[in-house]
């Protein structure tokens, strides 16, 4: 087995002296990024408008404002405002009205609009960088009939939308493959620098996070805007990407991988040949002459080994932080905590999965890895998987909240599945390491000695005018066959093409044979396959995290709107409450139907269900509205029994505008009942 050379001494006090240089370096780097960063929540809503959702007003706005949860990044076009034919009323300049924590913007309208019903459409860029939007309708005068019809698709949706989410997704496995693999060559096995598969697989994941940046970056202009590809060749749009902070980000990303080239340039490079130097001197018997040059030549590369591990931690954890400045880290509560634990928790998931896709490929394309850089890299894998549990609880504990948000939301599920597939590769992870202890002792120079009872002859090189011989499975070339077949490859250019193919064939054959000899060796690559497809599924939900509303910010907005069933434009006011009187068969549900849901007339349905689903006959329903914000009400109402379980009632007048409270009193016997209730808004 081939051995890495300690570094020595005067290159570790080196080293120590450059720890504190080191700190310093990424203190800077992080700070820089932080002071981008201000305080907010994840996700931007919209807290209210002017006029308000299905707000009736006497004479037509002078403009039409918008508030949000946090700050928002809006254009001119960002607010549209279209009559009931379709055409847009508004001036279409963007006012910005914030003020401290107000965050308000709004457009002006042209004066003399007639009355009707207007919509209001608008789209935004909430600070974590993700685009919203929304549409409602006001009237003026009297509400009246419309051609606009509500856009069913969001921003950020469509064929465009599926384009930036895969690159998103290849970004982040790119981001992986990169860092993960380099941090295996130098952290698990330096002589695989000079192997060449793991080479192709860093470079690969070093093109796929480059092209996937600047294909997010082309695609933002229409990913949070219009919607179409036309519109990523838009030079302007391009230019007021790169003024925001997602810009900013990829344009740091681009930068730093282009310092990453230099560093895989440098590893595959000067590294890896003096790596594959050392790897042949160990072949070799050491003459004493030469002891004081191998010694300084080792002392050079374990400087180069420093270098290159301290440049590339610098390198990815600014790559890191790129992802952490646009993104959820850089929003919420606690952001100068929270972006160090997400570039500690994604420098984690690369060391982890990058490493351990490094592996898989070593153990299939490189038949003599030692049993030793596996046994490193189960170290690395180990530190891992502990900086991923303290930094994934606190993120947990920071986007979710609650239990409730961790069960009653999109993230708060997504969440428990990342959780259980996190245990999954660590029970695979454990299993592998058992498979590590029964691998085979495999010596670089010599792989075909662990071939026990298998028939590998040796191989016998022999040069002859540019021809070259490989050994063969079943009989070995002498220097005679080489010359001839080198001399027929000199007359034949299809002669030399078949020893070409056959010399490969040769060799891969006998890499097969050097690779499967081990039984442990078999184990453990499938195991580790095994890890890795869970951690594909893996990397995969971690990025739909990436792009879904933290549990924490749904529970506010629930919690901002009051609990309150918002009046949606064109569409009833429905409501369920469940309901318990403590009798027997006191148990059900109401469900409260509420056409249109506006100021006025309506017309009103209950039904009544029980446990089992079924309509529920009650003897007696009451219900009253109140608003108390102007100290209306109860006003009672007893609607007709329509057949069994069902309730309705027409004419329903609700003469203002606002919150309404809604009391439903439910009768299941002579003696038991209760009321139950719900704030709806009426507009």
């Amino acid at each position: 087995m081939t051995a890495i050379a300690p570094a020595p001494p005067s290159a570790r006090v080196r080293a120590t002296a450059l720890l504190p240089r080191l700190a310093l370096v990424i203190a800077a780097l992080l700070a820089t990024l932080f002071t981008a960063a201000a305080p907010a929540t994840a996700h931007a809503a919209l807290t209210a408008s002017d006029p308000q959702d299905g707000a009736v007003v006497a004479t037509a706005p002078a403009q039409v404002t918008l508030s949000f949860s946090e700050q928002v990044a809006m254009g001119d076009d960002s607010i549209r405002v279209m009559d009931p034919q379709g055409k847009r009323v508004d001036t279409g300049e963007l006012r910005d009205m914030c003020s401290g924590s107000t965050i308000r913007y709004g457009t002006a309208l042209h004066p003399g609009l007639p009355n009707g019903t207007y919509t209001v459409a608008w789209q935004a860029v909430s600070a974590d960088s993700h685009p919203i939007s929304g549409a409602f309708t006001f009237s003026v005068g009297a509400p009246s009939a419309t051609s606009v019809t509500l856009p069913d698709q969001k921003v950020g949706g469509g064929p465009v939308g599926i384009a930036y989410g895969i690159a998103r997704y290849a970004a982040y496995a790119g981001f992986t493959v990169l860092v993960g693999g380099a941090a295996f060559i130098l952290l698990c096995w330096r002589r695989g620098a000079a192997e060449r598969p793991l080479q192709k697989l860093v470079v690969r994941g070093w093109v796929t996070l480059t092209a996937a940046t600047l294909a997010m970056l082309v695609l933002r202009t229409p990913y949070t805007g219009s919607g179409k590809f036309a519109d990523a060749f838009d030079l302007d749009g391009l230019k007021a990407v790169l003024d925001t902070k997602t810009g900013a980000a990829f344009l740091s990303r681009l930068l730093l991988l282009g310092a990453a080239a230099l560093f895989i340039a440098v590893l595959f490079g000067a590294y890896a040949r003096r790596q594959k130097a050392a790897a042949a001197d160990a072949t070799g018997a050491e003459d004493a002459g030469d002891a004081g040059d191998r010694a300084e030549e080792k002392k050079e590369t374990s400087d180069l080994a420093f270098g290159l591990g301290v440049g590339g931690t610098v390198v990815a954890g600014g790559i890191a932080a790129t992802w952490a400045l646009a993104e959820h880290a850089s929003t919420g509560i606690q952001p100068a905590i929270a972006m160090p634990a997400d570039i500690l928790h994604l420098l984690a998931v690369a060391a982890w999965l990058g490493g351990l896709t490094a592996l898989l490929v070593a153990l299939r394309k490189v038949p003599d890895i030692e049993r030793e850089a596996v046994r490193r890299f189960s170290r690395v894998a180990f530190i891992s998987v502990l900086v991923l549990a303290v930094t994934g609880v606190y993120q947990s504990w920071r986007q979710v909240g609650s239990w409730s948000a961790l069960t009653g939301t999109s993230y708060g599920r997504l969440l428990l599945i990342k959780i259980a597939l996190v245990a999954v590769l660590v029970g695979i992870a454990y299993l592998s390491r058992k498979w590590t202890a029964r691998l085979g002792e495999v010596r670089a120079e010599e792989p075909e000695k662990v071939l026990a009872g298998v028939d590998v002859s040796r191989e016998t090189s022999a040069g002859a005018a540019g021809g070259e011989a490989a050994g063969t499975d079943a009989n070995t070339e002498t220097a005679a066959d080489a010359e001839a077949d080198a001399g027929a490859a000199d007359t034949d250019p299809k002669r030399a093409a078949q020893l070409a193919r056959q010399r490969a064939a040769r060799e891969k054959a006998r890499e097969t044979r050097v690779r499967d000899s081990d039984p442990g060796r078999a184990g453990l690559r499938r195991s580790v396959l095994a890890e890795a497809g869970v951690a594909v599924v893996l990397l995969a939900v971690t990025t739909v995290l990436t792009s879904t509303e933290p549990g924490r910010a749904v529970e506010k907005e629930a919690g901002r709107s009051g609990a309150s069933a918002p009046a949606v434009p064109n569409r009833p006011v429905k409501i369920t409450l469940p309901f318990d009187t403590g009798g027997q068969n006191g148990k059900g549900n109401v469900r409260l139907e509420l056409d249109p849901g506006r100021v006025g007339a309506n017309t009103l349905h209950l039904w009544a269900d029980g446990p089992d689903g079924k309509p529920l006959d009650l003897p007696e329903v009451k219900i009253s509205f109140t608003l108390p914000a102007k100290e209306i009400g109860p006003l009672p109402l007893a609607p007709d029994r329509a057949s069994a379980g069902h309730w309705t009632a027409s004419g329903v007048q609700l003469p203002l505008a606002g919150e309404w409270r809604i009391d439903v009193t439910v009768r299941t016997s002579d003696i038991d009942q209760t009321t139950v209730q719900k704030n709806v808004k009426i507009g």
